[in-house]
């Protein structure tokens, strides 16, 4: 008997054991989930990046860069062509005299050539080193481009983060004025109950708690809307249950420098017209080459022997083309041109660019301001309503002027709450105007 309660008693705390480590597994589990529902601004915008589909052409562009430079430099390879040659002429070579006692032989009207020809460029004046600049410079324009397409993705984010971050706050405040209204519903319901209130009051308070109740509503079917576009801007789901981190404060200093991807778009630009000014003075250099052409035909190289014969030919060839002088004065003028309207727009960028981020900078100082008179302004409402809960107890004030008074101080709440959020997202949209992200954090 006392073996098989032995037996159970083992039974027992070895199942105890078992749910023990079970719920410690469970809970490391549902603690790992947790720590896993949280995203950074930063984290977003590269989620984003990655998955947006215009970041594939950067792939795409950097192979097309390597194979275009791959067979511009395959020109100092040896050049070997193949030609084959059936010709029928109305004349041919003959000496017009005849010699006594020599017969001299004349060849037939039909002729055959097969040569094979085989060419090595020595010096090819510089053009396939200003092919190979062009072709990198006109590939980095293109990258740029793509860069500066994907910059704007970065300003989708940040209003659609801080938006929800504006919402989360603003539920928050909505808690403390429902727990507000809550405390009011059994201060005026106990006066009702001792005949020191009446009906209306009871239901003015709860038309309060109503409107906090719509205004909760609108609030979580707005959240869920700019949830689902970050979702799909990042490719993971942003639920209820995902908790946005709130950007640490940076200390922002206006600065007219500015880093954004056009600046580089537009130095890649220039990049480009030098290497097409320079293709124009490579066109006007001469080239020199080897060639050699060896063949099997009727004649050979000797054209007074009628027959089949194997014959070769070798050398160096120069060649000097000028006809892209009569060009290079208008091809000039042209680069010019372009140089000189990529300027204006540049000029004009950065002078647009300039005086965003100086409104935003005020903004930046304005919101700065209305938060160092925010907390402030909240103590003042809540001794305001705190008095006003006196003097409704002593029958002075009316429900409605307790109500009045709450929704103020709910107000105040709210406004520091915006202010917060405000100065956050413009200090980000002033880093995200300059493109200098760098900023120290304060402390």
């Amino acid at each position: 008997m006392i073996t098989f309660i032995q037996y159970d008693i083992n039974c027992l705390v070895l199942l105890g054991m078992k749910k023990i480590v079970l719920h410690i597994f469970l809970l490391l589990v549902s603690q790992l989930s947790w720590a896993q529902k949280s995203i950074t601004i930063d984290e977003c915008w590269q989620k984003a990046r990655e998955n947006y589909p215009l970041i594939r052409q950067h792939g795409l562009v950097d192979l097309s860069e390597r194979y275009t430079v791959s067979n511009i430099g395959k020109i100092w390879l040896p050049q070997i062509s193949v030609n084959a040659q059936a010709s029928y002429q109305s004349d041919v070579v003959h000496l017009p005299v005849d010699i006594p006692g020599m017969d001299i032989p004349v060849i037939d009207k039909d002729q055959y050539k097969v040569t094979v020809d085989l060419s090595q460029t020595i010096w090819d004046g510089g053009t396939t080193r200003s092919e190979k600049k062009i072709t990198r410079a006109s590939h980095e324009v293109d990258k740029q481009q793509i860069e500066v397409s994907l910059y704007t993705v970065r300003e989708r984010i940040d209003q659609l983060f801080f938006g929800i971050l504006t919402i989360d706050e603003q539920l928050k405040q909505l808690d403390i004025l429902n727990a507000d209204l809550d405390a009011s519903m059994k201060v005026v319901t106990a006066y009702l109950q001792n005949g020191t209130a009446t009906s209306s009051d009871v239901d003015a308070v709860r038309v309060e708690l109503l409107n906090t109740e719509q205004r909760r509503t609108e609030l979580i079917s707005s959240r869920k809307a700019y949830a689902g576009m970050l979702s799909a801007m990042i490719n993971e789901t942003v639920g209820e249950d995902m908790e946005l981190v709130k950007p640490v404060e940076t200390s922002i200093q206006y600065s007219s420098s500015i880093r954004r991807p056009e600046m580089l778009l537009y130095a890649s630009q220039g990049e480009l017209f030098q290497a097409q000014e320079h293709m124009i003075n490579v066109k006007n250099m001469p080239r020199f080459s080897l060639f050699l052409q060896g063949g099997y035909g009727k004649p050979g190289l000797n054209m007074l022997a009628n027959e089949f014969d194997f014959f070769y030919i070798g050398g160096i060839r120069f060649s000097w083309n000028f006809g892209n002088l009569y060009s290079s004065r208008n091809d000039r003028n042209l680069i010019s041109f372009r140089k000189n309207m990529i300027l204006a727009q540049q000029e004009t960028f950065v002078f647009n660019t300039n005086l965003k981020l100086t409104q935003v900078y005020h903004e930046i100082q304005k919101a700065k301001e209305l938060m160092e008179r925010d907390d402030e302004i909240i103590l003042l409402r809540e001794r305001v309503k705190k008095a006003g809960e006196g003097k409704y107890e002593n029958g002075v004030y009316t429900v409605n002027d307790l109500v009045k008074d709450i929704n103020v101080k709910s107000q105040a709440q709210q406004a520091k709450v915006l202010h917060e959020i405000q100065y956050l997202m413009s200090i980000y949209q002033y880093k995200m105007l300059s493109g200098n992200n760098d900023q120290e954090p304060i402390k």
